[in-house]
């Protein structure tokens, strides 16, 4: 394909459409939905391959045969409504993740560890910012800069991946994009997949109708957010949720027939004066005036740790959410320097003490490259601390932890062992 050729034709149909727009408004019509134009901007790529070619045959050049244009008008389509050159990849369900360092230097990672260097994604690094920049303007609920006063960008795709990209920090503009594989995703799922064991799987939906709060915890890539999404997939259709995130990825207003009660808050940054920016913080706040059965905080990364176990403190209770860390044990102190960094201020003891009255459990899920069994990327949760009270710090057991191959495993009684047998908790023999 002549991506030269795809980028003319895109700018050409992307004018029409925007007089297209602007004839609409003038002339008081309702604008067309996303579907809707997409079908149309369909009939004007058709127009104007129709019009190149014409022009060839004139100027005495062989036009496009059919397989030619057929792609020609694909990649036209994705790069005004998809992802450009990164759409075939994201179309591939093999691949996992996609590391983009400058143009010409394109890694992916397959879900069975394999990790191989493909095609460039574009001609050049300057291509490369103006196909984020596109992304960035287009994608999540306001638009977000891209260039040397924004040098960073997160964003969510519409497929439900995740993108992050820096530039002017690294010698080249650099992009990584996390696959949204497992988007309408159950606990059944997990469980059928090795990620979680059938008895934890089943303490975890009774945690979950008993309305106790839960912090999932791991590294990077290991699938926080993929079992935050199958806990929620457990909460009752009736109730009302509020999302709150950095920038849109849970998806769950998606699915109606599943969560048809869904207000999904995201970060707004500042403008280029900035001014305008609404924090995680503020969203939290705000979300508890919305009148939510639950608050889900898609990732804790500042300020807004302490609003969040606030509101898990004082009646909210059935809160999900995820953070960093690398162990089960190791939240509790994670969540701590957090709170050290937020406008309150709070002291270790105090956040500790905060800690105790918000949260229940602490899930750890964690990845391994098992190379003794073959380099298969393998994600299971590995340890689970019910939390107990506070003595100076968090006192938590783990009822969960590590057995023979990994996955969490029944280790210590449960405290609140009765209210979960009373949602559906079934443990085995030896906890009767």
């Amino acid at each position: 394909m002549d991506h030269g050729l795809v980028k003319t034709f895109r700018q050409q149909v992307g004018d029409r459409l925007a007089e297209q727009r602007r004839l609409d408004a003038a002339s008081g019509r309702p604008p067309l939905s996303a579907e809707d134009e997409r079908q149309f901007a369909r009939a004007v790529i058709a127009q104007v391959l129709d019009e190149y070619a014409r022009t060839e045959i004139g100027n005495g050049r062989t036009p496009p045969n059919a397989v030619e244009e057929e792609a020609l008008a694909a990649g036209v389509h994705a790069a005004l409504f998809g992802v450009g050159r990164l759409q075939p990849l994201l179309e591939d369900l093999d691949i996992e993740n996609i590391d983009v360092n400058g143009c010409d230097r394109v890694f992916v990672s397959y879900a069975d560890g394999r990790e191989e260097l493909v095609e460039p994604v574009a001609e050049s690094d300057e291509e490369l910012i103006e196909l984020i920049q596109i992304l960035g303007a287009y994608s999540g609920l306001s638009s977000r800069p891209f260039d040397s006063a924004n040098p960073q960008l997160d964003l969510r795709l519409p497929d439900g991946s995740r993108l992050s990209a820096v530039m002017d920090v690294t010698r080249r503009p650099a992009l990584s994009i996390r696959r949204a594989r497992l988007g309408k995703v159950f606990l059944s799922d997990l469980v059928g997949n090795g990620t979680v064991d059938p008895e934890l799987g089943s303490l975890l939906r009774a945690a979950v109708l008993a309305r106790k709060n839960v912090m999932i915890a791991g590294s990077t890539n290991a699938g926080k957010t993929t079992l935050l999404r199958a806990l929620a997939n457990e909460i009752p259709a009736h109730e009302r949720l509020i999302t709150v995130e950095r920038a849109l990825e849970l998806g769950l207003d998606q699915f109606e027939e599943i969560h048809p009660n869904v207000v999904a808050f995201e970060e707004r940054l500042p403008n280029s004066e900035g001014l305008g920016s609404i924090t995680m913080a503020e969203l939290v706040r705000r979300s508890l005036r919305m009148n939510p059965s639950r608050v889900i905080v898609g990732e804790v990364l500042g300020d807004e740790i302490v609003t969040m176990l606030n509101a898990m403190s004082q009646g909210n209770d059935g809160s999900l959410s995820t953070i960093h860390a690398n162990s089960s044990m190791e939240v509790f102190n994670r969540i701590s320097t957090y709170a050290l960094q937020a406008q309150e201020r709070l002291p270790v003891e105090a956040t500790q003490m905060l800690i105790a009255g918000a949260i229940d459990f602490v899930v750890f899920i964690e990845k391994r490259n098992d190379y003794q069994r073959g380099g298969r990327l393998r994600r299971f949760v590995s340890s689970v601390r019910e939390v107990n009270g506070v003595d100076g710090r968090v006192l938590s057991s783990e009822v969960f932890a590590s057995g023979p191959e990994g996955r969490a495993v029944p280790h210590s009684p449960v405290s609140c062992l009765d209210e979960l047998i009373y949602h559906g908790y079934q443990p085995s023999g030896a906890w009767r």
